[in-house]
């Protein structure tokens, strides 16, 4: 831990934090977005940094949904009242990287403060999404997610399916779905939370198809959208054709709440979701056993299986603070980071390990071995390296492109517009909120 000691004796008087202490604590303030179990145990993360020092406080404060803790952040800044410290989720990544002077780099503030920091210690495809086109990491990982498949064991078995094997292929999604439905076993074949970020943006990344020119919008504010092709129109297509047959329940717009009690009910014998719905999963599949497998792939897709990409969110510093307190965000960050806390984080939430190191310790601790499916996520997100289709996407006003896919699948479903209309419409939409996105950040 670096310490330092106060400039002066006014500064320490009024930031004097208790007696019995000669120097106050510096107050480092994080704005976050996780509330529930998360929040109680991201608390308790907290209470451990602040406890192993004494030169900090981290402050955390519970500000809401993501978009609504990005929305209060960006306030903030304006009125000069911004936190040290904001989680925002992966899709506001391009929004903040285009607030130029509002935002700290990780990397420099890491350089600035002098703190040992070794970008190549995250997991490639995570560090990939943060990075710049130069490769310095902008923000700091902190829960990284993958969606990956649930299924439920005993209806495998009820329909004479191995209970063992998830099916690999969309042609066995289909096959089994037949299977589990003609042989009584459960109603519904799969269902899926997030249709934008499972369905179309992992979809692409899975069958190494591109999301939008410009490496997905890495590469600059004049990307466009591609999600027309014909592997994600033919995707499409067939979740039109299942859904008419009954093999997949649509779950509702942005995170799909109907879907999860689809598959707790025993309904739906498939579930896609995130790798951070283990925790729910597991707490509420109490009459069943649960199977986990990587996302499904078209086997005629050449280069498919690729690699999944994330969801989540990492922590941004905020320009705008005296430069000792940048310390103390430093000093936190290499405390969040450490193998111990990430491999605790990731172990009770189904985040992604975001290190190496978290990873092998989790192996060492037996974790993997006693929790049968726990390194799905993480077997499937570095299958292969990153291409320019896989590492991510970078688009200006994602929030609201997302909202776009939702209202686009919803047309295709309800019959108004066929696979490659809807999706048509997705690229024209979405690129008209892009051109606007460009229009004011450059």
């Amino acid at each position: 831990m670096h310490k330092h000691i106060l400039a002066s004796g006014v500064a320490a008087l009024a930031l004097f934090a208790g007696a019995g202490s000669a120097f106050a604590q510096t107050q480092i303030n994080w704005w976050h977005a996780m509330g529930g179990e998360l929040g109680t145990k991201l608390e308790e993360i907290v209470a451990g940094y602040n406890a192993s020092q004494d030169e900090y406080e981290v402050v955390p404060t519970y500000k809401g949904s993501y978009v609504e803790t990005m929305t209060a952040a960006v306030a903030a800044f304006r009125a000069n009242e911004q936190p040290h410290i904001v989680q925002v989720f992966e899709v506001g990544t391009g929004t903040m990287m285009a607030a130029e002077g509002a935002i700290y780099p990780v990397y420099q503030l890491m350089e600035d403060t002098g703190e040992d920091f070794d970008p190549n210690a995250f997991l490639p495809a995570v560090v990939g999404y943060y990075t710049d086109t130069n490769g310095n990491m902008l923000s700091m990982p902190f829960n990284s997610s993958t969606p990956i498949l649930y299924y439920n064991k005993d209806v495998f078995e009820a329909a004479g399916l191995d209970p063992e094997t998830a099916p690999a292929t969309w042609e066995e999604v289909e096959e089994f779905s037949r299977q589990i439905m003609e042989s009584g076993a459960a109603e519904c074949g799969f269902t899926s939370g997030w249709i934008s970020w499972v369905q179309l943006e992992n979809f692409s990344a899975w069958h190494n198809q591109p999301i939008g020119t410009l490496e997905n919008g890495f590469g600059g504010l004049e990307t466009e959208l591609t999600v027309n092709g014909p592997v994600q129109v033919q995707h499409w297509a067939n979740l039109k054709d299942w859904q008419d047959e009954g093999i997949f329940q649509y779950g509702g717009p942005v995170g799909g709440d109907d879907a999860p009690p689809m598959f707790y009910a025993q309904e739906c014998a498939m579930y896609m979701n995130s790798s951070a719905s283990r925790a729910g999963v597991i707490a509420n599949a109490t009459d069943f056993e649960v199977g986990y497998g990587m996302l499904p792939y078209y086997a005629d897709v050449d280069g498919a299986p690729q690699n999944s990409i994330i969801g989540g969110a990492t922590l941004w510093t905020l320009q705008g603070k005296p430069a000792e307190e940048y310390a103390g965000v430093a000093d936190f960050f290499s405390y969040l980071s450490s193998a111990e806390v990430q491999a605790d984080w990731h172990q009770f939430s189904g985040y992604l390990p975001i290190t190496q190191a978290a990873y092998e310790l989790g192996q060492e601790q037996g974790y993997y071995e006693a929790n049968p499916g726990s390194d799905v996520a993480i077997e499937q997100i570095t299958l292969n390296a990153p291409t320019e289709n896989s590492k991510g996407l970078r688009f200006g006003n994602y929030v609201q492109i997302r909202t776009i896919i939702d209202e686009e699948f919803e047309q295709l479903l309800s019959g108004n517009k066929d696979a490659q209309q809807a999706l048509d419409a997705v690229v024209e939409r979405g690129n008209a909120l892009i051109r606007e996105f460009e229009a004011a950040n450059s």
